[in-house]
């Protein structure tokens, strides 16, 4: 197993997209790269802590690799807004690639160069070491399983769009 924390907006959302790709063993909502020891939600909307909403992701490198993985994470975001993914506005929505393996990182940066190159505008998405990282409160965890009509930024038309590429096996390696 490996893990990645990626930031994509309001992590109920986010962990619900990742949760559904193959190779991925656990998704955790949590708060990452902020400023604050052991912050709670409350903290990170109000307090401006600097952490992102932020899902760890455990993945099988054998199923999936993290280039991959990534490339499916960016059907998710809008990669060019800063500090914000759908009506979520605030420095704690916005998106990144933390990561706690320094062999990752090459990995992630061309990415995110071959993401650039789909946009015109400057692709925004973070890419650093993650610094520190501290789990959600367990009603942020699962929070779309057990309120299924509950808010989420990621809509029907982006969970179709992967299906359709997990189905079509249209993710590069």
């Amino acid at each position: 197993m490996k893990t990645i924390y990626l930031a994509g907006g309001c992590f109920w959302g986010a962990e619900k997209y990742l949760a559904y790709i193959p190779g991925v063993a656990k998704t955790e909502a949590g708060y990452a790269n902020g400023r604050t020891a052991n912050p709670s939600y409350e903290d990170v909307c109000r307090k401006d802590t600097g952490h992102a909403e932020t899902v760890k992701v455990d993945y099988d490198s054998a199923v999936i690799s993290l280039s991959s993985l990534l490339e499916l994470f960016y059907l998710a975001i809008d990669p060019t807004t800063l500090n914000r993914q759908g009506h979520d506005n605030g420095t704690q929505y916005r998106t990144g690639v933390y990561y706690s393996a320094g062999e990752d990182r090459p990995v992630i940066e061309a990415s995110l160069a071959a993401l650039q190159r789909e946009y015109r505008d400057p692709v925004v998405v973070e890419a650093l070491p993650l610094q520190n990282y501290y789990t959600a409160e367990e009603y942020h965890q699962k929070y779309l399983d057990k309120n299924p009509g509950g808010y989420c930024h990621i809509g029907s038309r982006t969970f179709a769009k992967l299906r359709e590429r997990l189905a079509s096996g249209a993710v590069s390696d």
